[in-house]
This record gives C-alpha cells, sequence and structure tokens, in this order.
C-alpha cells in the first residue's frame, strides 16, 4: 500500500501548556527570533505555544491534534497533542518519507512500534481504531483503507518499502468493516459515495458490495475527467467557452521559463493552438494519456490556494486532484510532449498549467 503526499517539515515547540483551551480557530505557526523553533499563535495573534521545544511537525497550522518531538537533556521524545494540551502516544509517530502524519477530519494516526501496527486517534487523542492493521489511509468522508496481514518488503537500500499481500477492507471512524477486499484507489472521490440496493448506474462511478448487502459507490475521478473534457471537446469549444474552463491565471512553459499569464490574454492569443492540441485525444491514432496529481504547493502559493492544501501544506488531491492530459508526438529523433493540467475545483474542472512543446506559443 502506497500513499503519496507532499511532506513539510518545520522545527516545533510546545510548551505552557496552561495557556492550552479549545478553539474552534486554528492556530498558525511562528518562528522564534533566530527562526530555529517555532510555536503557535491564534486569529488575533495571542500566543497560545510559545516557541520553546526543538523538534518537528507537518503541522503549519493546529487544529485538534498534532504530531510533536521535543529535546531534553539530549534526549529525543515525540507524541501526539491535542489543543487542550493532551498528551498522546508518546513515542509512536506515524512517520512517512521522514514525515509525521497530520489531522484528517479530525483523526490522526499512529504507530506502535513495538508491534508495527497502525491506528488512529480521534481529536481528543482517544483511541477509535487500536493499532492491528498493517497500515490505514487517512479519513476521507468518515471512511478509511486498512491494510491487515500483509509483510513489509523493503526496496533496495532498505530505506523505503512497501507492503506485499494481506487484505484490504473500508472500514469507519468506529472501526466497523463496510467492504470487505476493497482495494485502494487514488482514483475514486470519497465525498461522492451513494449507498443504493444495486450497483450504480452512472458509467462514471464504481459500485462495491457492502457487508450490509448494499452497495457502495463513488466517482472515479479519470472518468468524471474523461467525460467531462470529451463533451466540452465535442461541443463546440469556442474561446469563450475555453476561458470560462481555465483558472483566471495559467502557468505555462515559455521559451524563457515557467510564466504565469491572465487566461484571457494567453487563451485569445493561442486559441486556435490549444483547442486543436486538445481536439488530438478525439482521434483513434493519438499517443496520449491522463495522470492524476495534486496541485504543487511550490508552484501555487498564497490565500486563493490555501483550500487546495491541509494544515501540512500538502496537496488535498484527495477532493482538488489535478487531471493532466499528456499528448506524445514524433519519433525519437523528434520526440515532444504537450500538457494540459486541470483542477478540480468546486465550480468543475479548470485549465491551470500548459506545457506546448510542437508549437510556437505568443
Amino acid at each position: 500500500m502506497t500513499m503519496k503526499f507532499y511532506i513539510l517539515t518545520f522545527l516545533t515547540t510546545i510548551s505552557s501548556l496552561t495557556l492550552f483551551g479549545q478553539s474552534n480557530d486554528a492556530w498558525t505557526y511562528f518562528w522564534n527570533k533566530d527562526s530555529t523553533l517555532i510555536g503557535y499563535k491564534d486569529k488575533n495573534g495571542v500566543v497560545k505555544i510559545e516557541p520553546k521545544f526543538t523538534g518537528f511537525t507537518s503541522a503549519g497550522k493546529f487544529e485538534n491534534i498534532i504530531a510533536v518531538s521535543e529535546e531534553k537533556n539530549g534526549k529525543w521524545s515525540s507524541y501526539y497533542l491535542t489543543k487542550n494540551g493532551r498528551i498522546v502516544g508518546r513515542d509512536s509517530l506515524h512517520i512517512f518519507d521522514n514525515g509525521s502524519d497530520c489531522e484528517s477530519e479530525g483523526f490522526i494516526r499512529f504507530r506502535d512500534h513495538k508491534t508495527d501496527k497502525a491506528g488512529m486517534f480521534n481529536k481528543n487523542g482517544d483511541i477509535v481504531i487500536p493499532a492491528i492493521y498493517n497500515d490505514l489511509t487517512r479519513v476521507r468522508n468518515g471512511m478509511i483503507i486498512a491494510l491487515k496481514g500483509a509483510e513489509k518488503k523493503y526496496w533496495a537500500g532498505g530505506e523505503h518499502y512497501s507492503w506485499v499481500g494481506g487484505q484490504e477492507f473500508l472500514i469507519d471512524t468506529n472501526n466497523n468493516i463496510l467492504i470487505d477486499n476493497f482495494k485502494l484507489d487514488n482514483m475514486l472521490n470519497f465525498f461522492t459515495f451513494e449507498k443504493t440496493n444495486i450497483p450504480h448506474s452512472d458509467t462514471i462511478r464504481k459500485s462495491f458490495l457492502a457487508r450490509d448487502g448494499t452497495y457502495y459507490s463513488f466517482v472515479d475521478f479519470e472518468m468524471e475527467f474523461r467525460q467531462w473534457i470529451t463533451n466540452e471537446l465535442q461541443n463546440n469549444l469556442t474561446v469563450e467557452r475555453f476561458i470560462s474552463i481555465s483558472y483566471d491565471t495559467i502557468t505555462w512553459e515559455s521559451t524563457n521559463g515557467w510564466a504565469k499569464t491572465n487566461k484571457q490574454k494567453l487563451i485569445t492569443e493561442n486559441f486556435t493552438i490549444l483547442k486543436n492540441g486538445l481536439l488530438e485525444i478525439l482521434q483513434p491514432k493519438t499517443d496520449y494519456f491522463i495522470s492524476r496529481d495534486g496541485l504543487n504547493p511550490f508552484m501555487y502559493e498564497g490565500v486563493e490556494f490555501e483550500k487546495y492544501y491541509n494544515n501540512c501544506g500538502e496537496s488535498k488531491d484527495w477532493i482538488y486532484p489535478t487531471m493532466s492530459i499528456i499528448i506524445s508526438h514524433g519519433t525519437k529523433q523528434d520526440f515532444s510532449q504537450n500538457h494540459y493540467e486541470f483542477l478540480r475545483t468546486d465550480s468543475g474542472y479548470k485549465l491551470i498549467s500548459l506545457t506546448i512543446r510542437n508549437e510556437k506559443m505568443k
């Protein structure tokens, strides 16, 4: 089972637990004067956690529960900390790619390093899923994919590993098994869940037989995107329509490197190139594929993009993925690829990034 996400690491400090109090507002991190330690402030700038403890955490925002480490007298200790100052799960951080886990929907994973099994805390620091699984995904719309009975296999070098074999289940946050033999599928949008008595008839959905005899169905991101882009291309894609399905500012690869241009200007001046390029995917002999990823936090920053990242600065690709169309041209001697990257937003897919290599863009 592999879970891919971006990890941002910060030096962390936790102290003055008497200042803690439950709050519905997320606290944000801040550095001390020499930028070696961080603490957390509330929305009014009031310091809630003084930057006195060193360690690491992936939480740029403290909503309910975070993973931290501290150093005392040359010894390191890691644990989970709740908003009211409760400490749980000492030396039980769930680590992946040298980063600690991030809260998701009020839950956070932990790992019992004696048994190498994963479990989950709720926002209050209570164990809601015991450490009986090889691995768990984060919570998605109250659901989790759990792996049990697998074997850990290390890759060359021994630093990274993957799970082999075992059985995957879809469970809820009370550790109830919803679906047996539920394979990890990053294309499923768990926030489109529907429950029916028979398999769903919508062709962009995948249906699964649940333990209670009903069917759970979820929209498949790739199927959804393919249906959407095909309809757009078949319905006379005009300049105006192309602009409406694009993000306000489009990032594109110019002759001078990456550039950011207003969508009206870029599309109006390059409409024929862009439209004809996309129309190629309707031709049966076109060499292309569609890939799913997340918004790049190093390219897309600022307040307008905050909703697309979680509290740890990771792309929320489980609800706002990017879907890219990669079209190949030429042979080995003159091979090139064009990339059209669309971000899934609350108002539909929007073209946000472009790479056109077989034509000259303005």
